[in-house]
């Protein structure tokens, strides 16, 4: 019931939130990186560390001169080791298990199992830190300018017009100025990537340079004949190692005592890191994407002008027009993100709206807003926005 509960507080990172509760300041790719990631390597560390689930993490067998509970503690906190040229060996002729065998040769030592949690959750950390940075830089702003427009529905005529005209006025008297929201916002986005990138080499030094191409060998071993093949997630994680052990005997001489250690916990740790390396691609993919679409935003006008087409639908071709060479970067990313906040069609209004007062200015033919609010980009004048917009 406990490794349920721990669970249940990790769903939290993947919970469904509609948009009247709470308002989306990034975009799909980034959430899989603090929502999915870390909810994936946490649980990965709480799964590791409810040790019921598959009994003693090591279990050591040795010729009865040390207790076993002794044994087992001494090679859980020092180290095992196997035998590398020992791999691949027919089990039950030449060897008695894959890495096991004449001790006179190069040893791998195996400490990695002691610190597997500590790694998953730190990387679970890692994984969240880019969206707290973008937090706490955004400010609320998108929830802020958006209050009483997300979820509204076109029928809905009750103080939406008056609301779409404030946010439109204040989209105006802020034209040009959002451009380091802008920034923090691709900063976060790259450093997404960045992130994934350096835990995929971490995870690979961590496991002693087998990380990298693990994966691969893993798809490699499942097309080998079944009686030709060696698993290499054995060698990687084994399951029998060997543990020595010294002490001092009844004359005082240094005894030695050998001892073959069961690692019950790579069965878990094997899938968990063979997952780990086709998750970690994807998601690095899928950012190095991210970051290209954003690239392709800033750098290129056609871009945005696309996008204003055929992912916002807005209508004329003068007016896309209009919106793509009066606007910055900033202004852009901003108008993004209310897009995905607000219903398509109040949505639509407001960029109509916008795109007459950025052609023939907030007075002349155009009706003025309800009232005037002096604003500036600061964000208690978002907050004055907002409740007098509620009023």
């Amino acid at each position: 019931m406990t490794v349920l509960g721990m669970a249940s507080a990790v769903a939290g990172f993947v919970k469904v939130r509609f948009l009247v509760d709470k308002a989306n300041i990034d975009n799909m790719i980034f959430r899989a990186h603090y929502r999915i990631t870390s909810a994936i390597l946490f649980l990965s560390c709480i799964v590791i560390t409810a040790n019921n689930l598959i009994g003693e993490p090591i279990q050591c067998i040795n010729d009865g001169g040390v207790p076993g509970h002794v044994i087992n503690t001494y090679c859980w906190i020092t180290y095992t080791f196997t035998l590398p040229h020992e791999q691949g060996k027919t089990v039950g002729s030449q060897v008695a298990a894959p890495g096991l065998g004449n001790e006179n040769q190069e040893k791998m030592y195996h400490s990695y199992y002691q610190w597997v949690p500590f790694v998953l959750f730190f990387q679970g950390i890692a994984f969240y830190i880019p969206h707290w940075i973008w937090k706490n830089w955004e400010e609320g702003k998108i929830r802020m300018i958006s209050e009483g427009l997300r979820g509204l529905l076109i029928n809905e005529k009750a103080g939406r017009e008056q609301r779409q005209s404030r946010l439109v006025q204040y989209l105006i008297e802020t034209l040009h100025q959002h451009n380091s929201y802008a920034i923090g916002y691709f900063a976060c986005e790259l450093l997404n990537f960045i992130n994934v990138i350096l835990n995929m080499y971490y995870t690979n030094k961590f496991l002693g340079g087998t990380f990298m191409s693990y994966g691969t060998e893993v798809l490699s071993f499942s097309g080998i004949n079944q009686e030709n093949r060696t698993d290499p997630m054995v060698s990687v994680f084994p399951r029998l190692t060997k543990c020595t052990f010294h002490k001092y005997g009844a004359s005082g001489s240094i005894q030695r005592f050998d001892a073959l250690c069961v690692l019950a916990l790579n069965i878990l740790n094997e899938k968990i890191y063979i997952f780990l390396w086709f998750w970690f691609i994807i998601i690095a993919v899928l950012s190095a994407v991210a970051v290209a679409y954003s690239a392709a935003v800033i750098l290129l006008p056609n871009v945005r002008e696309t996008i204003l087409k055929r992912r916002f639908r807005l209508g004329t071709p003068k007016a896309v027009d209009t919106i793509v060479k009066k606007t910055q970067v900033g202004d852009f990313l901003l108008l993004h993100l209310l897009g995905q906040n607000l219903n398509v069609l109040v949505f639509g209004e407001i960029l109509e709206e916008f795109v007459r007062r950025l052609s023939f200015g907030s007075s002349g033919n155009l009706p003025s807003a309800p009232s005037t609010i002096e604003m500036t980009p600061t964000y208690p004048e978002i907050e004055r926005f907002v409740k007098e917009t509620e009023t």
